[in-house]
């Protein structure tokens, strides 16, 4: 009976105590972690539609990765151009505004999600990845501009 009576308010104790929604991360290296997922990069591989519904919106960055021999067939209107085989490829990344949405693309899709990856490595919030690249918007007959 002794037993009984130390095992029922022991485990009602624990009970409360599991149940509280007030759980504070305890190190400093959880509270960076909380953080981090807080602030984590919005990163999407999109479809021609809907990368050019996000750019129609206006709100964001058109960024063309590709070579200048490839912009010269031409590009997705408004578009800024930054090759990504250029040694200051990551400085000029640094131009862009880091907290509007960047619309990547590039000839096939490959380059674009390099960037894409080191976007988001450098604190972008949101970086959309055209699939399939200016191929696929030409295949949907979408405009560009010379």
């Amino acid at each position: 009976m002794r037993k009984l009576l130390f095992i029922i308010p022991l485990g009602l104790s624990l009970t409360a105590m599991s149940c509280s929604n007030n759980v504070e991360p305890t190190s400093s290296e959880e509270k960076v972690a909380t953080v981090e997922q807080e602030n984590e990069t919005i990163s999407k591989d999109i479809n021609v539609a809907e990368f050019s519904e996000l750019i129609a919106k206006g709100e964001g960055q058109v960024l063309d990765v590709r070579t200048p021999d490839e912009w010269a067939s031409g590009i997705v209107k408004g578009a800024t151009k930054m090759n990504f085989f250029d040694n200051d490829f990551n400085t000029q990344l640094e131009k862009l505004d880091k907290n509007k949405p960047v619309y990547v693309y590039c000839k096939s899709g490959g380059r674009s999600g390099k960037a894409t990856k080191q976007m988001k490595e450098m604190g972008f919030t949101a970086v959309y990845n055209l699939i399939g690249g200016i191929g696929a918007w030409d295949a949907a007959g979408k405009e560009k501009v010379k």
